[in-house]
Order: structure tokens, then sequence, then C-alpha cells
């Protein structure tokens, strides 16, 4: 018996012979080979070519959703994802990207299913800034748990919405205080209530590194850690009152800039720590090679300290500086025994990064096949008890 998907295809390129065929007599009636009907016939194949790939990535996305049956139980448990019993896996990719399948085809390349997919969302009055609904809901019905970095941007907000706000080169002075105070509810309430109509927990970093001075306008160069406190708390509020309680919220400071307990919300606001654990190795003037015990492992003891389960929000390595793939091995190989306070780990696998360094680099492993290895053969020889896959 034919499948479903096979007979789907076998229908498609059916079509699409016969409409070659019709596009072939109709030339040689009109004695033209190239011209409108030849862009017809180029217009066709690019449409059959785009329809066999989105079932082909269709049927792919099936056959991680049943990988992922014994996670299907807890990423409906809101209480099970703050406290689990396994290592949480996850990654980002390409923020431009139209579709998932370069996670997927990381996930094959590892042989594994991430429990967590990451995006970002900047906040903004542009379309693209609003709650990313398309994207959840796409994790969601993969069988993932959506994971998004809620960047607190600005510049992009229209003033016809938001009557009285600064020019955009003067919003990020006390911009913390702008949103606690209310300024801004109009998006926050919006995003809230479509965050709830999901319906499925959704893990939430929000403004993150805030006490890097450095990076991010929502840093101390702009805003004092009272008023990085005090918007949080609003935020929290107004998601409170939509009824918005599907969130996990994951504050995640900057392990190097120190004043921690200065930023810090409150036990009853937080549900996870969060820690990025990236290593520039050479690329950039200001960094070295860090090993995994200096990025993360020196930083452990100070952020257990809250009692809250760790998250690593961007994992990964360059190659440049040093052995990359043995990078990745002595950080898995530790994970299982050494850290017991860490339950999620989310790959940064992001192909043009110039967030920090003068140039672009690049964060992909899958086209690194000793890395791959090293990677592939660490997660796969943790204990059962830890592995979602």
């Amino acid at each position: 018996m034919i499948r479903k998907p096979t007979y789907r295809i076998l229908f498609i390129l059916g079509a699409f012979i016969l409409g070659v065929l019709i596009v072939y007599l109709l030339a040689i009636a009109g004695g033209q080979t190239k011209g409108p009907l030849q862009n017809v016939l180029s217009r066709a194949e690019e449409n059959v070519q785009e329809m066999e790939a989105q079932l082909i990535l269709r049927n792919r996305e099936s056959r991680r959703k049943k990988i992922l049956a014994s996670y299907d139980s807890m990423r409906h448990d809101i209480e099970s994802l703050k406290h689990p019993r396994a290592i949480l896996l996850g990654a980002s990719d390409d923020p431009r990207a139209e579709s998932f399948e370069n996670i997927i085809n990381l996930e094959d390349s590892l042989r594994l299913a991430f429990p967590v997919i990451s995006i970002y969302s900047a906040w903004g009055s542009k379309p693209e800034e609003q709650f990313p609904a398309t994207a959840v809901r796409t994790i969601v019905n993969m069988g993932s748990t959506p994971f998004i970095t809620w960047e607190p941007w600005l510049e992009d907000f229209d003033a016809r919405e938001f009557p009285g706000i600064p020019p955009p080169e003067r919003r990020a002075k006390n911009s913390l205080t702008a949103i606690a105070t209310g300024t801004y509810d109009r998006y926050i309430e919006r995003w809230a209530r479509d965050a709830k109509a999901v319906g499925a927990p959704i893990f939430l970093r929000f403004g993150h590194e805030m006490n890097d001075p450095y990076r991010y306008p929502w840093g101390p160069q702009n805003n004092k850690p009272a008023e990085y406190v005090a918007a949080w708390h609003h935020v929290r509020a107004v998601f409170d009152s939509i009824g918005a309680r599907n969130i996990i919220w994951i504050w995640a400071p900057h392990p190097a800039y120190g004043y921690l307990d200065a930023f810090y919300p409150g036990d009853a606001y937080v549900d996870y720590i969060g820690m990025g654990v990236l290593n520039f190795g050479t690329a950039a003037t200001w960094s070295k090679w860090w090993t995994f015990e200096e990025l993360f492992g020196a930083n452990y003891e100070k952020f257990t300290a809250y009692g809250k389960p760790i998250m690593i929000t961007e994992f990964g390595s360059l190659a440049v500086g040093g052995d990359r793939g043995h990078w990745f091995a002595d950080a898995l190989r530790q994970i299982p025994g050494r850290y017991p306070m860490l339950k999620s780990v989310i790959f940064f696998h992001q192909p043009a990064d110039k967030t920090i360094t003068d140039k672009v680099v690049n964060w992909y492993i899958i086209d690194d096949p000793a890395t791959l290895d090293s990677v592939r053969t660490q997660i796969h020889a943790w204990p059962d008890s830890l592995r979602i896959e």
C-alpha cells in the first residue's frame, strides 16, 4: 500500500509532468521556446520543489515528535519543566530562517530531538516585533517547548501608538523606569495575551545580561539595578493580571560583571537562573581559549546560591584558537556528575553572529564532523535518566 505522503508526492509530480507536456505543446504550436511560457514552466518547477520540500519537512517533524513521545507529558506540565528529572537539551538557529529545518538537520546529525527550541524576539511596533505566534505554535506542534529571549529594545516603538515617549535616540536612558511605570503596557499586555493563548508552557528570558554595561541599552550604563528589578516586577504583574501563567521566567545576568544580588528580582519572581557559556577562542582581542570550567564551573557556586535550577541559555564554542571537539567533549562529560543544578543546555547554533566581535563569527557545528562526533558521543553516554531523545 502506498503511504499518504508518497502518494501526494507522486500526485504532484504527475501533475507537473502533465503541465510540462501542455506547455511544451503550446510552445510548439506558438513557435516559441522562450518567453512567458518558459517563465510559467520555471515557476511551476519552483512550486513543485517547494511543495516537495514542505512534505519532506512535515514528515521529519512528525518523526521527531515520535522521538519526543516520552517528553509529551512533561511539556504540558509547567511544574515538571521547572524541576525536570532530565537535562533539557535545546538549540537556536538562524533567526532569519523561515522554518526549523536547520535545527532538525542538527538533530539528525546528533541522532536526537531537542525538547527545547530557542528563538529571539525584540520589542517594538513592527510586525516582526510582536509575539512570534507562528514560530511558537510550530515549536509546540513539533512536540517541543518554546524558549523566547525577549529583548526590550525601544527604538522601534511608534510614537503615535505610545504618545509622550522620547525620540528613539533618547529612549535608552532610564528605559526600564519607563517600562516599570506603564509606558509600554499596551505592548506588554498584547504580548502576554498572545502568550497565554498558546496554552502550553513557554520559557521566557526577559532583559538578559542586564548587568553588562557595554552590550545592551537596558544595561547599567542607562539604568540602575533597582530600575531593572522594578521593570521585571511590573512585567510579571502584567502577565499575572492577564492570567498568562504558562510562563517559566528565566533571569540571566552576565557572570563576568558581578553585582548579581542588586539585579535579582527575588525568589517569587524567578523560576530559572540563566547563564551564557560561549567560548570565543581567539576571535576577538579581548578573548582567549576559555575552558568550560573557566566559563561555567567557576561561576556555578554563586549561581546555585539562589536555589533555582540553572539553564545554559547559549552554549557554544568557536573553532579559532583550540580544539573545539575537545572543548565540547570536556564540557558534556562534566555536566552529568559535577553540576546537579544544571537542568537545561541550549546550543547556540548561529551561522552569522556579529553581536560582540567586529566581524561575523560562525557558531555552527553541523559542518564540523569531528565536533559533531564529540557532542554525539558524550550526550549518548549520559545516564538514561538524564536524557530525553
